[in-house]
């Protein structure tokens, strides 16, 4: 419904018109960006699914071989072999734009790049599923990280997937409607007018006539 108590004046109409058109022009951009999000956001599901399936098997071999190791070793010699690790770790963090959206981008370094760090004991009271376990969970270590990347990028686009859309929703059933309907209004008050005028131009000017007649 039109919102008669605007004025009905040309300087409104062309200042609605031009709220409109840039409505108009806003509308598609965010459309054009809701659908590259979406697009994104897919390519993300695709890769999360391939993750998440290697990151679970992965850690099912690992822990796999860990049961073997607890079952060989006593629980005292496996916590004594375990309690001071030898590699550390350091996290790093850093963001990448998408459409608008900061998402993080995980990165890790190791205390040193010797690959028998990740073994905090001697070998000779362990047995070999121990290294084995020990060996699968430093390789998943990569996959799990940038899984938890991953997942936090499917939840900051799905965000702003949904602001995106409320907006395209609103610009496309609210404000462009209502622009619309207030710019017809507009004009067909205009156009009344217009009438009105020149029906009592036609009339002054039947008036002005008949007194000249009279007159003569």
């Amino acid at each position: 419904m039109a919102n008669t108590t605007i004025t009905p004046t040309r300087m409104v109409l062309n200042q609605l018109k031009g709220r409109l058109k840039t409505a108009r022009r806003g509308h598609k951009l965010l459309k054009d960006k809701r659908d590259e999000l979406m697009r994104q956001f897919m390519d993300v599901v695709k890769l999360n699914k391939q993750l998440r399936e290697r990151v679970e098997e992965g850690l099912t071999a690992a822990f796999g071989s860990l049961q073997v190791a607890s079952a060989i070793m006593s629980p005292e010699m496996l916590e004594q072999a375990l309690l001071y690790p030898r590699q550390s770790v350091e996290l790093g963090l850093k963001y990448k734009n998408i459409m608008s959206v900061n998402v993080p981008q995980y990165s890790f370094t190791t205390k040193n790049s010797d690959p028998s760090e990740i073994y905090p004991y001697g070998f000779a009271q362990t047995s070999g599923e121990l290294d084995d376990a020990l060996d699968k969970l430093a390789r998943v270590f990569d996959d799990m990280l940038e899984l938890a990347q991953v997942e936090k990028t499917m939840q900051l686009l799905a965000e702003e997937i949904e602001k995106t859309r409320r907006r395209v929703n609103a610009l496309e059933y609210v404000m462009i409607p209502d622009l619309e309907k207030n710019i017809k209004y507009i004009t067909m008050k205009l156009e009344e007018n217009e009438n009105s005028t020149k029906v009592r131009l036609l009339k002054v000017k039947e008036m002005v006539l008949q007194n000249a007649h009279d007159f003569k």
